[in-house]
C-alpha cells in the first residue's frame, strides 16, 4: 500500500494524472472553446502591448490599458460598419473569379497541363470551400462578434486586474489543493512561454507578411486587394502551409491579369517576403522555440485541422511546441542539458 502511494507521489506520475484532467476539462468544455482561446490570445497579446507602450510611454498603467482597448474596438468597430460590406463583396468576387477560372482560351502545353491537375485534384473545389468558409465566418457576424467582444471584456478585466488575481491565485499556494496548484502553475508558466509566444510570432509575422504581400499586388494591379489581404493574412497564421495555399489562388489571378510574366513577377516577390520571414523574422521572433522540420509541421496541421477543424491549423504548432516543452524536448546540445541539470541538482 505504501508503495503505490509512492507512486502516485512522484512528481511526473502526478502531472500526467493533473496532465490528463486539464485535458478532460477542456474536452468537457469543447463548445467554448472559440470563447477560451480569444480571451487567451486577446490577453496575451495586449499585455505584450501593454509591456511595450509602458516600456515607452510613461502613462499609468490603468488610463493606457483603457486607452489601447478603446483604440482597438474604435478600429473593430469602423472596420464592421464601413468595411465589412465591401469585404463581403470582394471576398464573393474573388469566389467567383477563381471557381469560373478556366484555361480553356489558352492554347499552350504546359497550361493544359496545370489544368489535369487542379481538375484531377479538385483544387478549385477546395479553394471553393475555403472562401466559403471564410464568407460565411463574416456573413454569420453577430455570433462572431458577440464571442468577440466577450473576449475582449474579459481579457480587458484580466489585465486591469492583472497584480490583484496574481496576489489572489498565489493564496491557493497554501491551501489544501496547493500540490494541485503548484502543478497547474507549471503547466501555465509552460504554456504562456511556449503556446503564448508562438501565437504572438505568428501574428507578427503575419501582419509583416500582409504589409509585404499587399504592396507587391498592388504593385501588379491586383483586383479585390481588400479581400486579398484578409486572406493572406489569416492564411499567414498557418506555419509554412499558409504560403502554399495562399499562393494557388493568387497565381491563378496573377495568370488571369497578366499571363506568366506577371505569375512570374508574383512568384519572385513571394520567395523573397518568405526569405525575409525564414532568415529574418522567425530566427528573431522565435529563436528560443524548437525548429520544427517541414514534414513535422505538415503532420501536425494535418491531425489538428482532423480533429480541430479551421482553429486547429492556427494552434496546432504552438499546441504541439507546448508539448515539446512538457516533455523537455529542445534545440539545446545535450552536453549542455546536462550540464544545466547537474546545477539544478546542486
Amino acid at each position: 500500500m505504501e508503495s503505490i502511494a509512492g507512486f502516485f507521489r512522484k512528481t511526473g506520475v502526478k502531472r500526467t494524472i493533473i496532465f490528463g484532467l486539464i485535458i478532460l476539462i477542456l474536452f468537457s468544455v469543447r463548445s467554448m472553446m472559440n470563447l477560451i482561446l480569444l480571451t487567451f490570445i486577446f490577453s496575451f497579446l495586449m499585455n505584450g502591448l501593454v509591456k511595450f507602450t509602458t516600456a515607452r510611454i510613461k502613462l499609468n498603467r490603468t488610463i493606457l490599458i483603457l486607452l489601447l482597448y478603446a483604440f482597438i474596438v474604435s478600429l473593430l468597430t469602423v472596420g464592421i460598419v464601413k468595411y465589412l460590406p465591401v469585404i463581403t463583396i470582394e471576398i464573393s468576387q474573388l469566389i467567383r473569379q477563381i471557381s469560373n477560372f478556366s484555361f480553356k482560351s489558352y492554347d499552350n502545353a504546359i497550361v493544359n497541363f496545370i489544368e489535369s491537375i487542379i481538375a484531377s485534384n479538385q483544387i478549385t473545389a477546395y479553394l471553393e470551400d475555403g472562401f466559403s468558409f471564410l464568407l460565411k465566418s463574416f456573413s454569420d457576424i453577430s455570433k462572431t462578434s458577440v464571442q468577440v467582444l466577450i473576449a475582449l471584456l474579459l481579457s480587458l478585466f484580466f489585465l486591469l486586474e492583472k497584480p490583484r488575481l496574481l496576489e489572489f491565485t498565489g493564496k491557493f499556494k497554501h491551501s489544501k489543493i496547493a500540490p494541485f496548484y503548484r502543478e497547474i502553475e507549471y503547466f501555465g508558466r509552460k504554456f504562456s512561454r511556449t503556446f503564448g509566444k508562438v501565437i504572438e510570432a505568428q501574428f507578427i509575422i503575419a501582419l509583416i507578411n500582409t504589409f509585404l504581400t499587399v504592396i507587391v499586388l498592388m504593385i501588379l494591379g491586383f483586383p479585390q486587394i481588400i479581400g486579398l489581404s484578409i486572406m493572406v493574412f489569416f492564411l499567414g497564421l498557418i506555419p509554412v502551409a499558409g504560403v502554399i495555399i495562399s499562393l494557388i489562388p493568387l497565381t491563378l489571378i496573377a495568370f488571369t491579369i497578366g499571363g506568366f510574366l506577371t505569375v512570374i513577377y508574383l512568384f519572385v516577390a513571394i520567395m523573397i517576403i518568405h526569405a525575409i520571414e525564414a532568415y529574418i523574422l522567425n530566427p528573431k521572433l522565435m529563436s528560443s522555440k524548437t525548429d520544427l522540420p517541414v514534414f513535422y509541421t505538415f503532420i501536425v496541421l494535418i491531425f489538428s485541422q482532423h480533429f480541430f477543424g479551421v482553429w486547429g491549423l492556427i494552434i496546432g504548432i504552438p499546441v504541439f511546441v507546448f508539448l515539446l516543452d512538457i516533455l523537455d524536448v529542445t534545440d539545446k546540445p545535450a552536453e549542455s542539458l546536462n550540464n544545466s541539470e547537474d546545477k539544478e541538482a546542486i
